[in-house]
C-alpha cells in the first residue's frame, strides 16, 4: 500500500511538471532560432514551406521581381535585404520579435497601426494562417536557408503531408499575378522528373504488373486472343498490310516458345514497318508535298524528308538523335546531305510568301507556327497559347514562348544543292524527265505560231500563254534536280516576292539584317515590349545555355531537348508509340500533356516505360517488341463478363480487354491492293500525283508572280 501511494504521488507531480512547463511556454513571446511551434514544424520548415513560397508569389511582384522597380525601396529578394528594410530606415524584420517587426505589423493590417497595409489590396490580404506562419517565422529568428535546403525542405514537406499543390519555377509571368502560381500537382505531373520505380512483383511481364496493380477490384483481365486475332493485329499495326494467308498459317502452327517474339521482329524487319511508322510521325509533322493556304504552292522536293524518315525508322536511329537531326542537322554536319535532308521538318509548316504578302509578317508566321511545332511534336504541349498571354492553365510564361522562338530566329529558308543519295529512289526520274522534255517541246512549237512582227490582239493573248507554260515547265524541272527542302542559320533577308527557288546566299551571316527577338503585345509584330534572348522551357528546371551566335541556337536546344533527365522527352514518344497500339494513349491528349489534357491512367508505367526506353538506347524497334510482347497485347477484344466490365471500367483504362481499333484509310486502301494483287511495294522517290496537279499547284505562282 505504501508503494502504491507514493507511486501516486510520484505521478501526480509528474504531470505537475508537464503542465507548468507548457504554461511556461504559453506565456514565452518568442522562440529561439530554429525551436518549433505547436505543430511540431521549425521556423525553418515554416520559411521553407508557407512563407518562402508567400514572398515568391504575393511579395516580389513589388519588392523583387525586378530589380530596378523595387517599390518604397522594400527588397524581399534575401534575408539580408529584408533586414536592411526600406526607405523608412528601418529593418523589415526584426527576428525574434516579430511584435516589433514592420512586415508582421504590416500584414496584421491593424488600422490603428502607423504601418502601411501589405497586400495594398483589401482582396490580397493574408490568411490567418499566413499571418501566423510569418509570426512564428519571425519569433523563431526568421532563418533563411540556402535554395537547395528550401527545396529538400518542401520535397520532405510534400512527402509527409501528402500535399497536392506545387509552385513551378519559370522565368517569370508578364503579370505579377501570374508569376509563380501554386498548381493543382496532377497538372504538372510533365513537369515532374520521371519517377524511379519498379514494376510490382505480381506478374511476369513489367507491363502487365504495372496494369494489374490498377485493375479494379472484382474485374479480371480477358483470355488471349486466338492466333489468328493476334497475328493480323500485330501485322496492321507493323506494316499498315494484313498478314497473308502463308503467314498466318505458319504463325497458327509454330509450337516455338518463341513464336510471338519471331514474328514481331520479322515484321520489325520489313521495308514496310518504316513505312507505317513514318507516316505516324509524318502525320505529327503535318508533312504535305504543297504548301498550304489559299495558293497551295507545291513543294517539290519533300519527298526527301519524308524518306528520310522511312529510312530513320526502319534504321532503327535512336529516337534522341532523330529528335537533334530534324532540329539542327545542318549545324551538327553541315556537308552531311543526309542532315541538310532531315531539317525539312522545320518547313513542313503552311508558307507562302507573294507580291501580296507583307515579308515581315511572313517570316513571323514561320517563327510561330515552328515554336507552335516544337512545342507540340516533342514536347506536348500546346505553346501558341503563351504567345499573346501568360498560359492560362500551364506554367508557360509569355517570356518563354519567345525565347524559343529565339532559337529559331536565325532560321532561313533555302532550297539547297544535296546530291541524291544512293538508297534514294530515283529509277523513275528519267521517264518522267523525258515525259517533261516532250511536253516543254511542244510549248516550243507553240511559241513558233506567234508571229514576231504585225502581231494582233489574238496573237499577244497566245504569246502569253506561251510564256506561262515556260514558267510552268522551268518550275517543274525541279521534281528531277538534287534539291533538299532546307534551312540554313544565316541573317535574315526579306523577299517582296518569290518567284523561284530560295539558293543558299554566298555568306548567309553577312547578308541580311540579324533579328532581335522580342515579346510582342497580344502577338502583334509591331508592338514589341522587351528583347528576349534564346532559351527554353523554364517550368522543366533544366537549364540550358543557348548562345546568342547565327549559328549554334538550334543545336544547342536539341541537345538540351533530347537530355536524359528531361522530363517530357521521352514521356511524350512513348505515349505516342502506346497510343498507335493501343488506339490510346496512357495520357489521353498525345500533343497536350498540360492541365487541360488527360492525365495518365497509369503515372507509373508511363514514366518507367520512358526510363527503360532510354536505357535501352532509345530504340523504337525495342520498345514496340516490349510492348507487343506483354499480356495486355495479346488480350482478347471480348470480355467473359461484359457487364462487370462496363460497371468497372467503362472507359476502358484498365486494358482488362483489347481495345480494337479502327484502321487508317490508307492502311484499308493498301489491304485492298495488297489482297487484290494490286499494290505496288516499291518504295520511295516522287509522289503520286496526276498531271494537272503541277498545272494547278503552280497556277498561282503564274497568276500572282
Amino acid at each position: 500500500m505504501i508503494r502504491k501511494s507514493g507511486n501516486t504521488r510520484s505521478m501526480r507531480w509528474s504531470w505537475m511538471v508537464v503542465l507548468f512547463a507548457v504554461w511556461l511556454a504559453c506565456l514565452s513571446p518568442a522562440l529561439p532560432a530554429g525551436a518549433s511551434d505547436e505543430s511540431g514544424k521549425s521556423a525553418e520548415e515554416v520559411f521553407a514551406t508557407v512563407v518562402y513560397p508567400l514572398f515568391q508569389e504575393r511579395c516580389l511582384p513589388c519588392h523583387g521581381r525586378n530589380a530596378d522597380e523595387i517599390e518604397g525601396d522594400f527588397d524581399m529578394r534575401t534575408r539580408a535585404s529584408l533586414l536592411q528594410g526600406g526607405g523608412s530606415g528601418e529593418p523589415g524584420v526584426i527576428p525574434g520579435k516579430p511584435d516589433r517587426s514592420p512586415l508582421y505589423r504590416a500584414v496584421m493590417r491593424d488600422e490603428g497601426d502607423d504601418w502601411p497595409e501589405m497586400p495594398p489590396k483589401e482582396n490580397d490580404r493574408l490568411s490567418q494562417k499566413e499571418i501566423e506562419a510569418i509570426r512564428t517565422w519571425i519569433a523563431g529568428g526568421a532563418p533563411w536557408p540556402n535554395e537547395t535546403r528550401i527545396e529538400w525542405l518542401q520535397r520532405e514537406h510534400r512527402r509527409n503531408a501528402g500535399e497536392d499543390t506545387v509552385i513551378v519555377r519559370t522565368s517569370g509571368g508578364l503579370s505579377g499575378q501570374w508569376t509563380q502560381r501554386r498548381y493543382a500537382r496532377k497538372d504538372v505531373w510533365a513537369y515532374q522528373p520521371l519517377l524511379q520505380v519498379s514494376p510490382p512483383p505480381i506478374a511476369d511481364h513489367p507491363i502487365d504488373a504495372f496494369l494489374e496493380a490498377r485493375l479494379p477490384e472484382g474485374l479480371d483481365m480477358a483470355p488471349p486472343a486466338d492466333r489468328v486475332t493476334w497475328i493480323r493485329r500485330a501485322t496492321f499495326d507493323l506494316t499498315g498490310l494484313p498478314p497473308t494467308p502463308e503467314e498466318v498459317d505458319a504463325f497458327v502452327a509454330d509450337t516455338r516458345p518463341d513464336a510471338y517474339v519471331r514474328v514481331i521482329r520479322r515484321l520489325l524487319a520489313s521495308p514496310h514497318y518504316g513505312e507505317q511508322w513514318g507516316r505516324h510521325w509524318l502525320d505529327v509533322v503535318r508533312y504535305a508535298d504543297s504548301a498550304g493556304f489559299a495558293n497551295d504552292f507545291e513543294r517539290p522536293n519533300a519527298w526527301r524528308y519524308r524518306d528520310y524518315v522511312i529510312r530513320s525508322f526502319n534504321q532503327d536511329k535512336p529516337y534522341d538523335q532523330f529528335v537533334r537531326e530534324q532540329i539542327a542537322g545542318d549545324e551538327i554536319d553541315p556537308d552531311n546531305p543526309e542532315m541538310l535532308i532531315a531539317v525539312g521538318f522545320l518547313r513542313m509548316g503552311p508558307w507562302e510568301q507573294t507580291g501580296m504578302s507583307v515579308s515581315r509578317i511572313t517570316r513571323q508566321m514561320f517563327l510561330d507556327d515552328v515554336t507552335a511545332a516544337v512545342g507540340q511534336v516533342f514536347l506536348a504541349h500546346p505553346l501558341q497559347c503563351a504567345r499573346c498571354h501568360d498560359h492560362k492553365f500551364d506554367p508557360v510564361p509569355t517570356r518563354d514562348y519567345y525565347a524559343i522562338q529565339a532559337v529559331f530566329a536565325t532560321t532561313q529558308f533555302a532550297e539547297r544543292d544535296v546530291p541524291f543519295l544512293p538508297e534514294e529512289n530515283c529509277r523513275a526520274f528519267e521517264w518522267h524527265r523525258r515525259y517533261h522534255e516532250m511536253r516543254k517541246a511542244a510549248t516550243e512549237e507553240l511559241a513558233k505560231s506567234v508571229p514576231k512582227e504585225k502581231k494582233t490582239p489574238d496573237d499577244f493573248g497566245r504569246a502569253r500563254i506561251v510564256g506561262k507554260w515556260r514558267t510552268l515547265w522551268k518550275w517543274g524541272d525541279d521534281r528531277y534536280k538534287p534539291i533538299a527542302l532546307s534551312v540554313y542559320s544565316g541573317k535574315t533577308r526579306y523577299y517582296k516576292r518569290v518567284t523561284g527557288r530560295l539558293l543558299l546566299p554566298e555568306n548567309p551571316e553577312a547578308e541580311g539584317v540579324l533579328e532581335e527577338t522580342s515579346i510582342l503585345r497580344a502577338g502583334d509584330l509591331f508592338s514589341p515590349i522587351e528583347p528576349v534572348q534564346p532559351g527554353v522551357l523554364s517550368a522543366t528546371g533544366i537549364p540550358a545555355e543557348i548562345p546568342t551566335t547565327i549559328r549554334g541556337r538550334r543545336k544547342a536546344f536539341a541537345e538540351w531537348l533530347t537530355r536524359p533527365d528531361h522530363p517530357l522527352t521521352a514521356r511524350v514518344i512513348v505515349n505516342r508509340v502506346w497510343q498507335y497500339h493501343f488506339g490510346q494513349g496512357i495520357a489521353g491528349n498525345p500533343n497536350n500533356f498540360g492541365a487541360t489534357g488527360k492525365k495518365p491512367t497509369h503515372p507509373e508505367l508511363l514514366d518507367w516505360l520512358a526510363r527503360d526506353f532510354m536505357e535501352h538506347g532509345w530504340s523504337l524497334k525495342y520498345l514496340h517488341e516490349l510492348i507487343m510482347t506483354s499480356q495486355a497485347y495479346r488480350r482478347s477484344s471480348t470480355h467473359p463478363h461484359p457487364d462487370r466490365l462496363a460497371k468497372l471500367d467503362p472507359l476502358g483504362t484498365s486494358y482488362a480487354v483489347f481495345q480494337p481499333r479502327r484502321l487508317a484509310a490508307e492502311e484499308i486502301r493498301d489491304a485492298m491492293l495488297a489482297v487484290s494483287g494490286e499494290l505496288n511495294r516499291e518504295m520511295g522517290g516522287l509522289p503520286a500525283r496526276p498531271d494537272m496537279n503541277l498545272e494547278a499547284a503552280l497556277q498561282p505562282r503564274m497568276i500572282m508572280g
